[in-house]
């Protein structure tokens, strides 16, 4: 009797070692999912969370439906100030709730992702640069964490992220039609659309995809009339509100960048040349043969962009794609 009682905490011993060493080999990393100028209005921060598992084992842990009870960062100024909770946060922490919950599984070698608003957690109130740092609880995050001042250990300890860093500007400038500037991610300044031939206006639209700069890939797109060439989403639109309508292109926008919707025009090109250009007074095509790296391969398609012009300014509304084969 001894000995099965000696062997079966031996296992229980083997398997709190094991889940021990996994989550010594499982790194939490974070990065921004659509990188850009940040300010203090109430857009979006997002966060794309990704759990890797560089373990032999498979590492289980528990993903709160809501997820304030999975997740939680850390925002501080480069004077080491941590900001305050958001009051969204602490709202959702504190109600007397039952915590629901699935458990997931990441095997050896794979990982585990998804997207957070960084201004539900913390209250990023001022303009200012800061330090960013997320921490995942394997077992959930229980409320008896904000009262202790040392962080919780053992099966409770959180996974920590890498660093990033966010720089915050103070409220957007409004354009002459009320609609905010767009600025340029690396140098700040705020980007003017010029008169630019439609080809020029191609150019500057991969180029800006294949350096991930994503305000100049928009700047020349004009995303109502993108959104408008489903039906649906065109009856959609029409039917709602102002405020309804500008919510739709956001969505339409960030759907764009994650390839949720028309993903072949946000696709990063390996390479690219302007085929022909034909235009008139308004309207106008542009022809342009891209390449991407699929594998080992390299797939060839033709694109042709159709623009009009509105007050001098050529903007994209419409695109088709041509495959051309592999080589």
């Amino acid at each position: 009797m001894k000995s099965r009682i000696i062997g079966f905490l031996s296992i229980l011993l083997l398997f709190a070692v094991s889940a021990f060493a996994a989550a010594n080999d499982v790194s939490l990393s974070i990065r921004y999912y659509d990188s850009r100028v940040y300010y203090l209005d109430t857009d979006p921060i997002w966060v794309h969370i990704t759990l890797t598992n560089s373990s032999p084992n498979t590492f289980r842990f528990k993903l709160a439906d809501e997820r304030a009870f999975s997740i939680d960062f850390d925002v501080r100024t480069t004077t080491n100030r941590p900001m305050e909770a958001a009051d969204i946060l602490l709202r959702r922490r504190s109600q007397s709730q039952q915590v629901y919950f699935r458990d997931v599984s990441i095997a050896s070698g794979e990982s585990f992702s998804f997207i957070e608003d960084l201004r539900h957690y913390s209250n990023i109130d001022r303009s200012g640069s800061y330090v960013v740092q997320a921490r995942i609880y394997p077992e959930l995050f229980r409320p008896e964490f904000f009262a202790n001042a040392a962080p919780p250990s053992g099966a409770d300890a959180p996974i920590v992220s890498n660093r990033l860093s966010l720089n915050v500007r103070p409220p957007s400038i409004p354009g002459p039609d009320g609609v905010p500037l767009p600025l340029d991610v690396v140098t700040n300044a705020v980007l003017v659309r010029e008169r630019l031939p439609p080809d020029e206006v191609i150019t500057y639209l991969l180029t800006a995809r294949q350096r991930e700069q994503w305000e100049r890939f928009f700047l020349y797109l004009d995303l109502e009339a993108m959104l408008s060439r489903d039906a649906f989403r065109r009856r959609q639109f029409m039917a709602e509100s102002e405020e309804g309508r500008q919510r739709m292109l956001d969505r339409y926008r960030l759907d764009l960048q994650s390839a949720v919707v028309d993903g072949d025009i946000s696709t990063i090109p390996l390479d690219f040349s302007i085929e022909r250009t034909q235009y008139n007074l308004d309207e106008g095509t542009v022809t342009a043969l891209q390449f991407f790296r699929v594998g080992t391969y390299t797939e060839r398609k033709r694109y042709t962009y159709y623009l009009r012009r509105r007050d001098g300014i050529w903007y994209i509304v419409d695109y088709t794609v041509v495959n051309l084969g592999t080589e």
